[in-house]
């Protein structure tokens, strides 16, 4: 099971990569959303994949009686799940008003938005 999510995630992060080298904002939130899928399911994989067993200690035991599920990657999944989301979710209406104000979604033509003659900071 470890070997096909292990492919899984190469296609996700291959594919986010692909989308994200464009010239086009909405395939760069596509890659981004792709990105933060295959993160979140690789360190879901990392946390090893048990059985169905809840990780709950009996009552005056210290350690569980067999082995469990690990809490920790699926608590900091469901994290990342909240926080790609939030952030999938600005990126879209940044591109949406960068689109509506600009006509266009190509970072190319984008660049006609900068004032002439400004460069950037070369250096602090």
């Amino acid at each position: 099971m470890e070997t096909l999510l292990a492919l899984l995630i190469g296609v996700y992060l291959t594919a986010a990569v692909y989308l994200m080298i464009s010239k086009h904002t909405i395939r760069l939130i596509l890659g981004v959303a792709l990105l933060s899928n295959g993160v979140n399911l690789l360190i879901f994989t990392a946390g090893r994949l048990t059985a169905d067993v809840p990780p709950i200690i009996a009552y005056g035991s210290v350690v569980p009686a067999g082995p469990v599920a690990n809490p920790l990657p699926q608590a900091l999944v469901l994290t990342a799940i909240v926080i790609g989301f939030s952030f999938f979710a600005f990126l879209l209406v940044l591109t949406y008003r960068a689109y509506r104000d600009l006509g266009t979604d190509d970072s190319d033509h984008m660049k006609l938005a900068e004032p002439d003659g400004v460069r950037p900071p070369q250096g602090y």
